[in-house]
């Protein structure tokens, strides 16, 4: 009776060792093991780098289509700079094409300023290194990581940017210099940052050319402009011939029109001429900043043949030869 009992005892606490065991091992093989958690951190980080690359992928590609389609030949320019400073160039110059585009494409001056004070904040929150989730300044950020870029230059453009949308003719040859050396020459001393040059007669033939290319602009879209009714053109050098505001609203080609136009070009000419008077002091690695001369001269050798008429239809087209141009002065290294 007692081995019976015994027997039962030890059956009895061999099915509980049993229950028991597995109770204790279940939650083991419930649980994950190393392996399979460190296998979805590893998944869930390559999602997160996939997703974090298709995101840059999306703002450089913006950046580029924007430039391409508003700035053709800076686009151009900067497909022939070294593979390092494309990237950031291409950002610079969205940034810029962004800001030129705000005065025709508003209505009201008080939305132009309001999308100025945007991007003053915007340049704060990038040198916090918090930038706003927008293309733009997303790339613009990344060059500012990448090339430390000065930010007096990116805030200069902007409130330049900012004064012009009181949409008013130049009252002289000089304030229109003023305005291009502080809009388009910044952007020439951040491209000479991203490509690494600090150089003092660099920054000389900057200022000029910034002033040439601000100078040619105004004239190149002059018909554009007086399509709209208005004209930019310094008042000084139009009184000075004897042209109206009307007379260019009226597309005339009269004689004094076209003084006015010769002035203006020359006074571009004369900018070019100063930076290249530089050049046997600026480093070869500063040339690339600096292709752009080209389109300017083609401009300028284009409205001479045209004898400074601004209207002349062959001002329309644009020039098949330029990116071959381009691309010779690039690999001449010279501006």
């Amino acid at each position: 009776m007692k081995g019976n009992m015994a027997a039962g005892v030890r059956v009895q606490h061999g099915l509980l060792s049993r229950k028991t065991s597995l109770l204790y091992s279940l939650p083991r093989k419930i649980a994950p093991n190393r392996v399979c958690i460190q296998r979805a951190a590893e998944i869930q980080t390559v999602r997160a780098s996939t997703n974090t690359a298709g995101e840059a992928q999306h703002n450089e590609k913006y950046c580029l289509d924007l430039v391409r389609s508003r700035d053709y030949e800076g686009f151009l320019s900067c497909l022939l700079l070294p593979e390092e400073a494309r990237r950031s160039s291409l950002a610079l110059r969205a940034f810029n094409v962004e800001l030129a585009q705000v005065k025709d494409s508003v209505s009201q001056k008080t939305i132009g300023l309001m999308r100025m004070q945007f991007w003053k904040t915007t340049i704060d929150e990038i040198y916090r290194d918090d930038p706003p989730n927008q293309p733009i300044s997303t790339e613009l950020w990344r060059a500012v990581r990448t090339h430390g870029l000065t930010k007096r230059w990116l805030t200069r453009i902007v409130t330049e940017r900012e004064k012009d949308l009181d949409d008013r003719a130049y009252r002289n040859i000089q304030e229109l210099e003023k305005y291009s050396e502080n809009a388009q020459s910044s952007l020439l001393y951040l491209l000479l940052e991203c490509l690494g040059v600090k150089n003092v007669h660099a920054d000389h033939a900057a200022s000029h050319i910034g002033k040439a290319q601000g100078i040619v602009t105004c004239l190149r879209a002059t018909p554009h402009h007086s399509s709209r009714r208005k004209v930019y053109l310094p008042m000084d050098i139009c009184m000075l011939h004897g042209a109206s505001q009307e007379d260019f609203i009226r597309g005339s080609r009269e004689k004094n029109v076209r003084d006015v136009v010769y002035d203006i070009a020359s006074q571009a000419h004369v900018h070019l001429e100063h930076a290249r008077s530089f050049s046997h002091n600026v480093p070869a690695a500063a040339t690339p900043a600096f292709i752009h001369t080209v389109v300017l001269e083609d401009y300028l050798q284009r409205v001479r043949k045209a004898d400074f008429d601004v209207f002349h239809k062959s001002l329309r087209n644009r020039n098949p030869l330029l990116p071959f141009q381009l691309y010779l002065r690039s690999w001449k290294k010279t501006y």
